[in-house]
């Protein structure tokens, strides 16, 4: 079994803000490379894997957009190998609990933030509100960093250190933090040494190889090897190029007296069932209620009346 925690479709990197795609172009390694988010592409890309995640973009500081509706309507192709996550901003102009019932009403399981792109404070109290709502709904929460998706995301909210409160407010909140948190990486990883209710996700480091080895060798040496999950960073990187580029991590170190990560371990990250350890729910509308019965009205005569 394999889930891929992190993959994205869109119609334009437009939906990102215009800031954020122009960045997007800027950091193109290859001029010829063209990611396609195109459904068909993702759904061949996703053959390697029992299931998928997509996720959802929100954040009014960039002016970019992925909505519930959107998302909703690619896991409907699929419904039984997608899950869909809501993006969530909770600085944006609806109330961030509403946008959450919303997504749940659409049948999505998760949500994902960016306080970067967004521009808030993890312990902003409407952040706080939307964090106790997935608490009490039981969905869990995935933190993307984003600090190099434009200049105007604020890298100083996008540490993993400032989260230590949130997840002490609400223990029962599972919550996964994107690429290890990167850049602070060590960061991340303490944090879940500390937490057991907190996972990472491997996605940005998919394409590179030395920063996935290091960040791996962190979590194993801290015994939290358990924690990490699989994520691809479609459209970026496939799956299958992934789980090429994390069983060959240790690649880079032969011939070196530097330690390695033993291979059952990666095989686990590639193998860990995703959706037990997040219990990813699908959320069933309720059914219309039936309109109430309405008694037949009763004729009167003058005879009756008197």
């Amino acid at each position: 079994m394999t889930i891929d925690l992190h993959t994205r479709l869109w119609t334009s990197t437009e939906q990102f803000g215009p800031s954020a795609a122009a960045q997007m172009r800027r950091r193109k390694i290859d001029p010829w490379e063209d990611h396609s988010a195109d459904p068909d592409d993702h759904k061949q890309a996703m053959e390697p894997v029992t299931a998928a995640v997509l996720l959802g973009f929100e954040s009014k500081l960039l002016g970019g957009s992925i909505p519930h509706e959107q998302i909703a309507g690619y896991v409907q192709r699929d419904p039984d190998r997608l899950f869909g996550f809501a993006g969530i901003d909770p600085k944006a102009d609806m109330d961030p609990t509403q946008s959450l019932q919303q997504a749940i009403d659409l049948g999505l399981v998760g949500v994902t933030v960016n306080p970067a792109a967004a521009g808030f404070h993890p312990t902003d109290t409407r952040a706080m509100a939307l964090f106790e709502a997935c608490q009490h709904h039981k969905m869990p929460v995935l933190i993307e960093c984003g600090t190099v998706m434009a200049r105007e995301a604020r890298m100083e909210f996008a540490r993993p250190v400032l989260l230590d409160e949130v997840i002490r407010e609400f223990p029962d909140l599972k919550l996964v933090l994107g690429t290890f948190g990167d850049p602070w990486v060590e960061e991340g990883v303490a944090l879940l040494a500390k937490h057991p209710n907190v996972y990472a996700d491997i996605s940005g480091f998919t394409a590179r190889p030395w920063q996935l080895f290091n960040a791996l060798l962190t979590a194993h040496q801290l015994g939290t090897m358990d924690q990490v999950l699989f994520g691809s960073n479609f459209p970026f990187v496939s799956p299958e190029q992934a789980i090429k580029t994390i069983y060959s991590v240790n690649t880079l170190t032969q011939g070196t007296q530097l330690p390695s990560v033993p291979r059952e371990q990666l095989r686990n990250v590639v193998e860990r069932d995703t959706v037990k350890v997040l219990g990813l729910q699908r959320k069933k509308p309720a059914p219309p209620q039936p309109e109430p019965a309405v008694a037949p009205a009763v004729e009167t005569t003058d005879e009756d009346a008197s």
